[in-house]
């Protein structure tokens, strides 16, 4: 079995290095790594080349989330699909085909809990959106929806395993998301707007 668990993680892990935003950014001829925030992913592409392809970013990253986390659940049940899930959610952030510079992996957490746990992903996803309404933060939105998420997966599922491993992965993803933290607390976070800039 545990020869199969550490497939999973490397199938999971290179998923998850595939970043759709450098690689796009690169077609449209520019690392997004040295523009805006300079952060792989979709927010930084929507502020920088228009919604349009930061959807497409986004997209494109949660189906990375998404894959990993259903061959894992073929592989290997329940079990299965929390490695992968957690893999790729690994590999967005430290890709190996990037140098290990990636983005903060909130896109494939989505499509992760999109198949771990539909229902309980749109309520979190509707949080986040509504945080990001009030708040104009996108970091803010991303921070509340993942602890929305661990939140309503311990309600439903209970605390062990599927609860801790969603907590692990929330608090990987709020520590990624550290230097906005900073920022929120100096009053200096940029809020989301759909100009380029």
């Amino acid at each position: 079995m545990i020869q199969k668990y550490l497939l999973i993680a490397l199938i999971g892990y290179l998923l998850g290095s595939i970043s759709t935003g450098i690689l796009y950014s690169r077609a449209l001829g520019r690392d997004i790594r040295t523009q805006g925030s300079k952060n792989a992913g979709a927010t930084n592409m929507a502020r920088v080349h228009g919604l349009s392809k930061g959807l497409i970013t986004l997209l494109g990253d949660s189906l990375k989330g998404v894959l990993a986390t259903l061959i894992g659940l073929w592989i290997a049940g329940q079990t299965g699909a929390m490695i992968g899930g957690a893999f790729a959610a690994i590999g967005h952030m430290w890709p190996v085909f990037f140098d290990f510079k990636g983005g903060k992996g909130v896109a494939t957490l989505l499509g992760v809990g999109l198949v771990m746990d539909p229902v309980v992903l749109l309520i979190a996803l509707a949080l986040a959106i509504l945080a990001i309404v009030l708040t104009k933060y996108v970091s803010v939105g991303s921070m509340v929806g993942v602890i929305c998420f661990t939140i309503g997966v311990i309600i439903t599922q209970g605390f062990w395993p599927v609860g801790l491993w969603a907590g692990a992965l929330s608090a990987l993803c709020c520590w990624r998301h550290k230097t906005n933290i900073r920022r929120l607390m100096n009053g200096t976070e940029n809020k989301f707007s759909l100009e380029k800039k």
